[in-house]
């Protein structure tokens, strides 16, 4: 069991949220450039996303008790190359990390939340930090929404159906870029407008969008530039490979992005959201802890609706 250090409590893990970190860091981050790789070493315990019960409290921890049910994204990013150990039925987690559970959902909904509507919130609403991103020499700045035209491509995803969501309650008009067997899902959570890419490429049919999120991003991120009005921003949530800035400076478009932080702060005010029905998690799957693999398996199929969630017995 993980021995605790102040400003820690010690979590009775219920659920376990994954994320692509978890398959960045199981494969030692050979997807970034050598340059980038961060120092890994096996064995380790993967991911960071967890909701469950505090089962202890270091002795300077004020706001939380034993037996308060709680949710957190753990030590992220300075855990990334294996420091968050979440895949686990008890973690440590930093309390300003944690926040108390919505009472009006589950854990396993609880655990598909923090990475991916962190992200969102931060990309979206409010960075909440300061830390700045080595990608860009601009500080990221969510723009406003309301009365706007935003456009969110892997909108079916962890990441991209909170983005819906978020655009949604904050005023804008949707366009939600997904293969269609995602159409009535997408509705339901609030999209206008629906692009299904199997059949059609949305950026040969859209024009004047103020704000793209490309919850897919990489390399092909820069096609969604003619798609945006003057003034428009594009933001891809996963930058590297994009190689449009010059395009993208002539046609008056920003872009820009960052690095998800832990923040038990704003997952408090998440919670709120979540408690009203306000933002909801849609749960693609669940696996018990003992088959990670077979959930691996699942996310590398593709295709995933919302979030998938591994579930520890109690």
């Amino acid at each position: 069991m993980p021995e605790l250090n102040p400003g820690e409590v010690l979590v009775r893990v219920h659920a376990v949220g994954i994320n692509p970190p978890d398959w960045y860091l199981r494969d030692g981050y050979k997807m970034l450039p050598p340059e980038w790789q961060p120092p890994v070493s096996f064995p380790l315990i993967l991911g960071t996303d967890v909701s469950g019960v505090i089962a202890a409290v270091a002795a300077d921890v004020t706001g939380f008790s034993v037996g308060d049910e709680v949710f957190s994204m753990v030590r992220f990013p300075t855990g990334l190359a294996g420091g968050s150990r979440a895949y686990a039925e008890y973690v440590s987690v930093p309390a300003a990390e944690a926040a108390h559970k919505p009472a009006g959902i589950d854990h396993v909904q609880a655990a598909a939340v923090p990475m991916s509507l962190l992200t969102a919130w931060q990309f979206m609403i409010e960075l909440g930090h300061d830390v700045q991103n080595p990608l860009q020499p601009n500080r990221h700045e969510p723009v406003p929404l309301e009365g706007k035209t935003v456009l969110v491509n892997g909108a079916a995803g962890g990441v991209g159906h909170f983005a819906v969501q978020l655009a949604k309650w904050r005023g804008a008009r949707v366009i939600a870029v997904a293969s269609g067997e995602h159409t009535a899902m997408l509705r339901d959570l609030g999209a206008d407008d629906i692009i299904d890419y199997t059949q059609t490429a949305a950026e040969d049919v859209v024009r004047d969008i103020d704000l793209v999120i490309d919850a897919v991003g990489g390399p092909t991120s820069g096609r969604f530039l003619r798609t945006l009005k003057r003034g428009g921003a594009l933001f891809p949530v996963f930058p590297l490979g994009f190689s449009g800035s010059e395009e993208a400076e002539k046609l008056g478009v920003t872009v820009s992005s960052t690095q998800v932080r832990s923040s038990g702060a704003q997952l408090a005010e998440l919670a709120r959201l979540l408690d009203a029905g306000t933002i909801r998690a849609v749960i693609d799957s669940t696996y018990p802890l003992a088959e990670a693999r077979k959930a691996h398996e699942r996310a590398a199929a593709g295709h995933i609706r919302g979030k998938i969630v591994l579930t520890v017995a109690q």
